[in-house]
C-alpha cells in the first residue's frame, strides 16, 4: 500500500510517503499555531515530489496532539449534559465530582441521575427510567446544550440502557451530539463517564479540526482516505475520529514508538523519542508499547484510556540550557527554534547549540557556537545523558541491558554508550519515526469482559472472538488480524467462578479502506 503519515509536533510537522514497506520521501516543517497550516505547508512539499505522483495514493494517517492540547490548555471545550444511568446505586459521586475545578465549570452543564444500569454479569439492576430520559431530553433542549455524555453502570457488558437513552435525545434534541461511555471504556464506571464527558465536551472541535485536515488533504491534490491514530499505535476513519477524539489523545509518542520498531525491525526494546520540546521514553511489546495498567489523568481528570506507559521529560532539541548551574530544559523555544537558536542567528542557547558546538551534530551554522567554553558543551551533553539514562531505567521491566532505539529530531541527544543499554540502535528516516508510524498504523479491536461459569481458555477465546469481530467492523481485514494482549484477573469476590478478561487485537485495513 501507498500510504501518506503525518505527525503534529509541539516543534515540527512531519509527513512520510510510505510504499510497500519503504520510506520514499520525507518532510519536516515547523508546526502552525493553528495546526492546519503546518499540515497544508508539509503536504504541499510533500505532492511537490515526483515520487509522490506516480500511483495512487491509499490512506493518508493523521497523528496529532491538538485534542489533548485543547483539554490542558482548557481552550475549545464546550459545555456538556451529564446522563447517568445508575440509580439508586451510584448517587454518593455525581458527574464532574473529581474534575479539576476550573475546568468542571468550563465543561459542566445539566447534570441528570436516572435508575437503570446493570450489574456485572449483565443482569439488570432496576428497570431504565425512560420517562425521566425524556424529561431530561426536553431539559437539555431547552438550555441549549448540544452536547450529551451518556453513562450507565456496566455499559461495557450490556449498553442497551445508554443505546435507549441515545434514541429518546434523538427523538427530543435531535440536533444534540451524543457520546455514550461503552463507545470508549473499559469496566470502571466514573473514570468512563469522564471519558465520555471530556470526548462531549471536544466534539465540536473536533468537528472543525478533522474538517480542516481533509480541506488541506483535498487542497494538496491527494485524493485519499483520512484516518486519525489512536492512542494504541492503531487508526480509526477519519468519521469515527470525528465521533471519538479523546481516542488521539496520545497518538504522538505511540506512533514514534510504532514507527521505531518498524524502521529498526525490533519488536522488543527501549524507544527514547526527543523531539524538541520533549522527550518521551517507553517500551515496546510486540511491536507495540506497552501499555498503562494504572488510572491516567488527562488534564487533571481520571480515565481509563487504552493509552501508552510513557515517562516525558522536559529535554530537547530547543531546551534551554543554563550555566550556572549546568542545566539542560525543561523550558523549550519549541518551534521557534530556526529563529531563537544561536546557530540560527538567534540569542538563546539551546540543547542544539551545545550539540554543534561539541561536533555531535551539524545543523545551522557552527560558527556561532565556535566560542561556547568546551566544558559547557560537556557538562551540558552530560547532564542530558544523566537524564536519559535515569529514566530509561524507570521504565525497564527487566534488570539486565536492553536494546535502546533512538529516534526523534533530537536523537543526537541520545549519547551511543548509555548505563542498562546493551546497544543504541539509530535508524534511517529516525527524525521522521513518527510520521513513519501514523503510516504503517494497523486497525484494532478490544474488549472488556467479565465472564462467569467459563473455564479460561473458554472466557480468553470468547473475549477474542469478541475484539477480533471490532476490528473487522471498524475496516481490519480478517486474515489478517492478530492478537496484541491477553489480561485475565479471576475476581474471587465475585460468584460463579468470575474472571475479567481483556483482549486487543490488530490487522491492516482491508482493502478499499471503509
Amino acid at each position: 500500500m501507498r500510504r501518506i503519515g503525518i505527525d503534529v509536533g509541539g516543534t515540527n510537522t512531519d509527513a512520510v510517503l510510505l510504499d510497500g514497506g519503504a520510506v520514499v520521501h520525507a518532510v519536516k516543517t515547523l508546526t502552525t499555531a493553528d495546526v492546519t497550516t503546518g499540515i497544508v505547508t508539509a503536504l504541499a512539499r510533500l505532492a511537490a515530489d515526483p515520487s509522490v505522483g506516480h500511483g495512487a495514493i491509499d490512506a493518508v494517517v493523521i497523528g496529532t496532539t491538538h485534542f489533548v492540547n485543547a483539554v490542558v490548555q482548557r481552550q475549545g471545550l464546550a459545555r456538556v449534559a451529564a446522563v447517568r444511568i445508575g440509580l439508586p446505586a451510584s448517587a454518593s459521586l455525581p458527574p464532574f465530582c473529581d474534575w479539576p475545578p476550573d475546568l468542571a465549570r468550563q465543561v459542566r452543564g445539566e447534570v441528570f441521575m436516572l435508575e437503570g444500569g446493570h450489574d456485572y454479569d449483565g443482569r439488570p439492576l432496576v428497570p431504565f427510567d425512560e420517562a425521566g430520559m425524556r424529561r431530561a431530553a426536553r431539559q437539555i433542549r431547552d438550555s441549549g446544550i448540544r452536547a450529551v455524555a451518556v453513562a450507565a453502570i456496566f455499559s461495557p457488558l450490556d449498553p442497551a440502557g445508554e443505546e435507549r437513552a441515545r434514541a429518546i435525545l434523538a427523538e427530543e434534541c435531535p440536533k444534540a451530539a451524543v457520546t455514550l461511555s461503552r463507545d470508549l471504556g473499559r469496566i470502571g464506571r466514573l473514570e468512563r463517564e469522564n471519558a465520555a464527558l471530556l470526548n462531549a465536551a471536544l466534539g465540536d472541535l473536533a468537528r472543525v479540526t478533522i474538517d480542516g485536515f481533509t480541506r488541506a488533504i483535498a487542497a494538496s491534490g491527494i485524493r485519499a482516505p483520512l484516518y486519525l491514530t489512536q492512542n494504541d499505535g492503531t487508526v480509526m476513519p477519519a468519521a469515527t475520529a470525528m465521533a471519538l477524539p479523546v481516542m488521539s489523545f496520545a497518538s504522538g509518542a505511540t506512533n514514534s514508538m510504532r514507527g521505531a520498531a518498524f524502521l529498526s525491525g525490533l519488536a522488543d526494546a527501549m524507544v527514547v523519542d526527543v523531539g524538541g520540546t520533549s522527550t518521551d521514553i517507553g517500551q515496546l511489546r510486540r511491536g507495540f508499547p506497552r501499555e498503562a495498567n494504572s488510572v491516567v489523568e488527562i488534564g487533571g481528570v481520571r480515565t481509563l484510556f487504552r493509552m501508552p506507559d510513557l515517562l516525558s521529560i522536559g529535554l530537547g532539541g530547543g531546551s534551554l540550557v543554563t550555566r550556572d548551574p549546568v542545566a539542560v530544559g525543561p523550558l523549550s523555544v519549541g518551534y521557534r527554534l530556526t529563529e531563537e537558536a544561536l546557530v540560527f542567528g538567534g540569542n538563546t542557547l539551546t540543547a542544539t547549540d551545545i550539540a554543534v558546538a561539541a561536533g555531535v551534530v551539524e545543523i545551522g551554522e557552527h560558527v556561532r557556537v565556535a566560542e561556547l567554553p568546551r566544558g559547557l558543551a560537556d557538562a551540558a551533553l552530560a547532564a542530558a545523558q544523566a537524564m536519559i539514562e535515569d529514566s530509561v531505567d524507570r521504565m525497564k521491566t527487566e534488570a539486565g541491558e536492553v536494546p535502546l532505539i533512538a529516534v526523534g529530531g533530537g536523537a543526537f541527544l541520545v549519547p551511543d554508550r548509555l548505563a542498562g543499554v546493551s546497544e543504541v540502535v539509530r535508524v534511517p528516516h529516525g527524525d521522521c519515526a513518527n510520521a513513519v508510524g501514523a503510516a504503517i498504523a494497523q486497525i484494532s479491536g478490544e474488549t472488556d469482559q467479565i465472564y462467569r461459569d467459563l473455564g479460561r481458555a473458554e472466557a480468553i477465546a470468547a473475549a477474542e472472538a469478541q475484539a477480533i469481530e471490532r476490528a473487522v467492523a471498524a475496516g481490519a481485514d480478517r486474515g489478517s488480524v492478530t492478537t496484541v494482549d491477553v489480561e485475565d484477573m479471576p475476581l474471587a469476590y465475585l460468584p460463579g467462578n468470575a474472571l475479567r478478561v481483556r483482549v486487543r487485537v490488530a490487522g491492516e485495513m482491508a482493502p478499499g479502506g471503509r
